[in-house]
């Protein structure tokens, strides 16, 4: 259940449909999936495999490959970049949800100092002309951030969004503040909760006049799209980020199984609902959005689409601000699912990074380890609460979530699958569970997932565009400060090489990329049965290969 409330979050809500949309529509969906069975489902199975194998978290598994260890490292860098500003737009939409409390939406109407520029989100008729901007616009932009341009720098944060960043970040240090007792007990709620909002926005958008043609936008095939690499590469990190694979979660719930546990279910389970959730979120995104084409007299929903923070922020609440009957509830739900999925998701990257920091300090309790954590991210938190917050959160995104998971991923299936071998980890499985897995787990680990990785990873470095945010593109010292992050994540990777280097300098260089004595189950019994189990398997394929070769030289065994 504490997977689905991670794997099932804001990734789905808040990123999928414009994702989709931006990336062909129904086309996209054809590499998402595709993406979804050779990198998103076999990378899961497998980090849930290790976790619960070796009961450890994402940086003590490392000892199946020690020169590896900086993998766990980096993903740490990682997720704590993930979690600032997760944590950041939890805050915004606590914002819209206790602004959502008002007998009249705030947005739905333009403001005095606005009136120049602005029009009615509430009003109904043709599309407004002459540069004017909705009033949900301007709200997002002038009131709630009080943006002014990038070349302004950051400015002093909003007294008011600080506030609600505290808020969040009270609500997710209550959670895992007791560690996995309170994590598992909030869990049911955090992912089954989310649910029963969405099904209940999802049932009100299909009902609204012109939410099929919305649906449709979203869905129908802009074919030529689906053999353009940007396509797949946006695929690729739409899973990571809607799964949660490579940011260390999935194998820290898995560590906590039982060890026999049927972790192929669950893997199943986990990824089929995510999916489904994402095409569920994207109907009910986009069928209110078609009701807003159609409440405005325009035939081309693109237009009332905004990118990133825009379309749960400006697009979402203009479509509501439309409804006749109480919008403010269908508000509050929809604000409130998003803070739900956020905790989920948020409270298990405060996990991961816990996880890490015990294994270090095992002398340091829980809830010192859990204050320290939310303490410094409500502290890195409040620059996005700035003026200028959203453009380091586009930066922060780019650099310190997507480039840094895809290249980790990357060597961490080669570690997995090449130099421990496939064969070992097959064996482990076997160990575990009883069986082996199919033959459509091998051919994904040795050959399609990392080759799928490192073709993404090699375009992403050949083809990086110029970032820009609202169309302005970053100056030199925001690319500055973005390489400087990327490489905090991605230097752990070669500098944990060469210590395990160092410490192995008397030894053969290979000795270095060998199990340690510590990889195996954590259970010593289990680890002592598990040693002998490898044993058997090794003299059985070493007898084989002897049949093999008897047979070639002289046609029988």
């Amino acid at each position: 259940m504490s997977c689905v409330a991670f794997s099932v979050g804001l990734g789905n809500v808040w990123r999928f449909p414009y994702t989709a949309y931006e990336n062909g529509g129904g086309a996209f969906l054809i590499p998402y999936i595709i993406v979804l069975f050779v990198i998103g489902k076999p990378f899961y199975y497998m980090e849930m495999i290790l976790g619960q194998f070796t009961s450890r978290s994402c940086v003590q598994i490392w000892s199946v490959s020690p020169a590896f260890q900086g993998i766990g490292y980096g993903v740490a860098v990682s997720v704590f970049s993930v979690i600032t500003y997760y944590c950041a737009l939890m805050a915004l939409t606590l914002f819209y949800m206790v602004a959502s409390c008002q007998s009249v939406l705030p947005w739905s109407y333009c403001w005095e100092e606005w009136t120049s520029e602005c029009f009615n989100s509430s009003s109904s008729g043709g599309q407004p002309t002459n540069g004017s901007r909705s009033s949900a616009d301007l709200y997002f932009q002038k009131y709630v951030l009080n943006e002014t341009g990038i070349e302004n720098g950051l400015g002093l944060p909003s007294w008011k969004l600080v506030i609600t960043l505290l808020v969040s970040w009270i609500f997710v240090y209550i959670v895992i503040c007791k560690g996995v007792e309170s994590t598992g007990k909030a869990a049911y709620f955090l992912a089954l909760f989310p649910y029963v909002i969405m099904i209940s926005l999802l049932v009100r958008a299909v009902t609204l006049d012109g939410a099929v043609d919305g649906i449709i936008f979203l869905f129908k095939p802009t074919w030529h799209k689906i053999l353009e690499p940007a396509v797949w590469y946006a695929a690729v990190t739409q899973s990571f980020f809607s799964l949660g694979v490579c940011f260390g979660a999935v194998t820290m719930y898995s560590s906590y199984n039982n060890f026999e546990h049927n972790v192929s279910r669950d893997c199943t389970i986990v990824t089929s609902l995510d999916l489904c959730t994402s095409l569920m979120a994207g109907a009910t995104i986009f069928g209110i959005l078609g009701n807003l084409a159609h409440e405005i007299g325009t035939d081309d929903i693109s237009s009332v689409v905004r990118a990133g923070t825009g379309l749960a922020f400006v697009s979402y609440p203009d479509a509501l601000a439309k409804f006749t009957v109480v919008p403010q509830l269908f508000a509050v739900l929809f604000f409130l699912m998003l803070f739900v999925l956020g905790i989920g998701t948020t409270v298990a990257f405060c996990n991961v990074i816990i996880s890490i920091i015990k294994d270090q300090f095992p002398q340091l309790s829980q809830w010192k380890i859990a204050a320290g954590v939310a303490i410094f991210g409500f502290s890195i938190g409040i620059v996005y609460c700035t003026p200028g917050g959203q453009y380091i959160l586009n930066l922060v995104d780019y650099f310190g979530g997507t480039f840094i998971i895809v290249f980790l991923a990357s060597f961490e299936m080669i570690a997995i699958s090449w130099v421990y071998g496939v064969d070992n980890f097959l064996d482990d499985v076997e160990f575990m569970v009883g069986r082996r897995p199919f033959f459509y787990w091998r051919f994904c680990w040795c050959y399609l997932t990392p080759l799928f990785l490192f073709t993404i990873l090699i375009y992403f470095l050949i083809n990086m565009t110029p970032l820009k945010y609202n169309d302005e593109y970053y100056p030199t010292s925001a690319y500055v400060a973005g390489w400087t992050l990327l490489t905090l994540g991605v230097l752990p990777l070669p500098l944990g090489l060469l210590i395990v280097g160092l410490r192995n300098r008397d030894e053969p260089f290979i000795k270095m990329f060998e199990p340690s004595a510590d990889w195996g189950p954590k259970d010593v019994k289990k680890y002592n049965e598990w040693r002998d189990f490898k044993h058997s398997k090794r003299i059985s394929r070493m007898c084989a290969k002897k049949s093999k070769v008897i047979a070639a030289l002289f046609g029988k065994e």
